[in-house]
């Protein structure tokens, strides 16, 4: 189990065209790649076939949910142009995770307004989770479980999964009965990172060798909550005395 290393980069979509706004993070992405990572695709909208270890690049758009979803026809991705997701105040995240090694992602809460998140990667094999709300007036939901599924190495699908309210953290209350969510009210009191959102990212199938990847299982053996706090405690001791240059 190792910690990922993602390029996380926030961009406010507004007069420059979603398109662009990818290219220039995937070119970030290319000074921090892993060297023995085979996977030279750095943008989330073109596709890639990847193998254990590799790096993978995937985005997630946040927008509200008339936005990233449509009653009729099929379900876009935020790479599609049809979207106009550039013209709609969305907002997006950029992430390389290692292929099958457990990670947690994490992203500023204090850049977003309330609303819901859409997971996507690839070009002719697109393939996007459905909508999410990440918070709404009230509450900001700040632990999700990611599984990113494979077909020899190609990216098929993307689901969110829940563990409900088995054991949510001090301080937050269960939305829904299913989310552990923390009151808006505490993210002011206790600072920004109090509502910082956590992805916990696993991923099922196999890869471009028929090698099965195993992390979605780890994850759900181990539980989401428990390995969040893991990684939440490891971070905040490494990145929390530099948390005002990020």
């Amino acid at each position: 189990m190792g910690m990922d290393k993602e390029v996380f980069v926030m961009s406010k979509m507004r007069k420059a065209s979603f398109m662009k706004q990818v290219l220039v993070i995937a070119m970030m992405a290319m000074f921090v790649a892993d060297a023995a990572d085979t996977n030279h695709v750095y943008n989330p909208c073109h596709d890639a076939k990847v193998q254990r270890g590799d790096g993978f690049t995937f985005g997630i758009a946040f927008s509200d949910k008339q936005s990233l979803y449509q009653d009729n026809g099929p379900q876009l991705s935020p790479c599609d142009r049809r979207l106009d997701l550039a013209n709609k105040g969305a907002q997006l995240a950029l992430f390389r995770p290692k292929v099958d090694e457990m990670s947690l992602l994490t992203i500023n809460r204090s850049t977003f307004d309330a609303g819901y998140m859409v997971a996507f990667a690839g070009q002719k094999y697109a393939a996007r989770s459905l909508p999410i709300m990440f918070a709404d007036n009230s509450h900001t939901i700040t632990s999700f479980t990611l599984v990113l599924e494979f077909q020899e190495g190609t990216l098929q699908n993307l689901f969110w999964k829940s563990f409900r309210c088995d054991a949510c953290p001090k301080g937050s209350v269960c939305l829904n009965k299913q989310d552990c969510a923390v009151p808006n009210t505490q993210c002011q009191k206790n600072g920004a990172t109090a509502c910082n959102i956590g992805i916990q990212l696993a991923f099922s199938g196999t890869d471009k060798n028929l090698d099965v990847l195993n992390s979605w299982y780890e994850v759900r053996n181990l539980r989401q909550y428990s390995l969040y706090g893991l990684f939440t405690n490891l971070r905040d001791s490494i990145i929390g005395p530099y948390e005002k240059f990020f």
